[in-house]
């Protein structure tokens, strides 16, 4: 007999459900049907799959994992020509203020570094047009677990893997790496199609929908476009405080005849940095803006959930995440 869960843990912020005889969702405390231990499991910042992760705490581990990024390029490896710098109020005009390329320079010899190589191998994967179904084959299934296995070696995803050890979020490297492949890599719709989206594809590599550029923060990637001619830059909004990598853009661009409005990207962070800062916001701060530091300055990161689908016992698909400067997905 079906016996309805009594409590919260392993429930914050579900959606509702009528068989249960109390919730755990954003707005049951506007109906007063809450369960009795929703408020101190489901507080802001806690999923209710191990102990609170507090703003303080936030703060810290982001600056242990910026001390830890050893692969970030040097202010040497990139040369930046920014050119033009626009309002807020011009980012929709679709004007291209700037005609030369982002990046004057690159030390390609970054992309030699395994966390790098790994990550680079899983850009043409997917299908940019949302509505096309994803086919993913064993290659690269391969793929994604190497880029996993890669960056789970470097001392970033040792010192992420460490701080949500000690908040009981996982007990195992093991768990770990399937949970991140699963939120990252799994498949869920954004459209018609089954399957046709998941969060790699649309944070990292980038997509297409409604005839709008959709997600795509990666500078890597932008990068590689920009060099093979199929992405033009427009114009900038917004850079960072930092002096030195990773630095942060907010930047408009054409990525073959499809505009981004408002983009935000790291620039000069190894793949592992970024996946590590939007994971760790993605899995304590879902839904909201997560508020870190990094080299004392700083900065907000956006993560938003999958509601459409679930894996597991109803843990959510990344969506998207960004940094939040740049206030668009």
């Amino acid at each position: 007999m079906y016996s309805a869960p009594d409590s919260c843990r392993g429930r914050c912020h579900e959606a509702f459900d009528a068989h249960h005889s109390c919730h755990c969702n954003d707005r049951c405390a506007d109906f007063g049907n809450c369960c009795a231990d929703h408020e101190s499991l489901c507080h802001e910042g806690f999923s209710g799959r191990g102990d609170a992760i507090t703003d303080a705490e936030l703060l810290t581990v982001s600056e242990q994992i910026y001390a830890a990024d050893i692969n970030r390029a040097q202010k040497e490896d990139i040369i930046l020509n920014s050119q033009s710098h626009v309002s807020s109020s011009e980012t929709d005009d679709q004007v291209d203020r700037c005609p030369e390329p982002l990046y004057s320079h690159v030390n390609e010899q970054l992309f030699s570094k395994p966390t790098y190589a790994a990550f680079i191998r899983l850009l043409d994967n997917y299908e940019r047009a949302t509505g096309h179904c994803e086919e993913v084959t064993d290659r690269e299934r391969a793929e994604q677990d190497d880029f996993l296995r890669t960056i789970m070696d470097t001392p970033v995803l040792k010192t992420l893997y460490a701080f949500l050890h000690s908040k009981n979020r996982y007990g195992s490297e093991e768990e770990f790496v399937a949970d991140l492949k699963n939120m990252w890599f799994g498949l869920y719709s954004r459209s018609s199609a089954e399957g046709d989206s998941s969060g790699f594809e649309h944070v990292f590599s980038g997509e297409v929908k409604k005839g709008q550029v959709s997600g795509f923060h990666n500078w890597i990637r932008f990068y590689l476009q920009e060099k093979a001619g199929l992405v033009n830059y427009y114009s900038y909004n917004y850079d960072g405080p930092w002096e030195s990598y990773p630095d942060v853009l907010g930047l408009q661009f054409n990525w073959d005849g499809y505009y981004k409005e408002v983009g935000s990207a790291f620039i000069g962070s190894s793949p592992e940095f970024e996946f590590a800062l939007y994971s760790l916001c993605f899995i304590s701060r879902p839904g909201k803006v997560c508020r870190l530091s990094l080299g004392g300055y700083p900065l907000g990161i956006q993560t938003y959930s999958w509601t459409k689908s679930t894996y597991g016992d109803g843990k959510k698909f990344i969506a998207t995440a960004y940094v939040a400067s740049s206030n668009r997905n």
